[in-house]
């Protein structure tokens, strides 16, 4: 590929559990220098998947990437209750004393999500209220009110259990769904404290993390490796 006469483009990131989604941008500027960096849609650190990564004049198109739905692939477990609702935060219960449960009943508690519903984001979100975002709040043990917002969740299914304790689903949502408050609600459907145990974003609309270059390689890819990976703004 020219790099001089490319001015921008679209770079699909498989972003590894551990590092930040900042991190990714990081790497990336290490290469590209001169060139307007922007995303749609970070992803937690323990978190990894299909980032969205915009350069040059494609990221004015962010909007219209942000606003997409997005698939996942959620592992959970079960006994566990944390402040951030994934293993990674502060424990609040811990229980060993409960009954897995049945497949078919994890099908069926699974199917009461489809459609469209209202969702209160988790206080460890980048949402801001008054300014300040609620991750900063929570890192304070603050807790504030947050409004309920509209969600879809437009298919969800049992992908397999991992006993004693894990299984995991597929979901597939609008954007700004949160799937760790979606682990907490059902785990009280459950009747079972639950937590996120990993998370893999697969896709972003029609983008895939099958088509990603991997995010350990944007250390030393260099600029002509990463142009080589970008694709054109459609």
């Amino acid at each position: 590929m020219n790099v001089p006469t490319l001015q921008s483009g679209i770079l699909l990131v498989n972003k590894p559990s551990g590092p930040t989604s900042y991190d990714m941008i990081r790497w990336i500027k290490r290469s590209l220098k001169t060139v307007k960096i922007g995303h749609c849609g970070t992803l937690d650190p323990l978190a990894e998947g299909l980032l969205i990564i915009l350069l040059g004049k494609a990221t004015k198109e962010q909007s219209k990437y942000m606003g997409a739905d997005k698939t996942y692939l959620c592992r959970v477990r079960l006994g566990i209750r944390t402040d951030s609702g994934d293993i990674t935060g502060k424990v609040l219960e811990v229980i060993h004393d409960f009954s897995f449960p049945e497949e078919s009943r994890l099908r069926q508690c699974l199917q009461t999500f489809l459609g469209e519903q209202q969702q209160i984001p988790p206080m460890y979100s980048a949402l801001k209220v008054d300014g300040t975002r609620l991750y900063t709040l929570a890192r304070e043990g603050k807790t504030v009110e947050r409004k309920p917002r509209p969600i879809t969740i437009r298919s969800i299914d049992l992908v397999r259990t991992q006993h004693p304790n894990e299984f995991e689903f597929r979901v597939e949502c609008s954007s700004g769904t949160y799937v760790r408050t979606l682990v907490e609600d059902l785990g009280h459907r459950l009747e079972i404290p639950a937590a996120m145990s990993g998370l893999v974003r697969e896709s972003i609309g029609k983008f895939n993390v099958s088509d990603a270059v991997r995010g350990d390689e944007l250390v030393n890819i260099g600029e002509s490796g990463i142009w080589d990976k970008v694709n054109p703004v459609y």
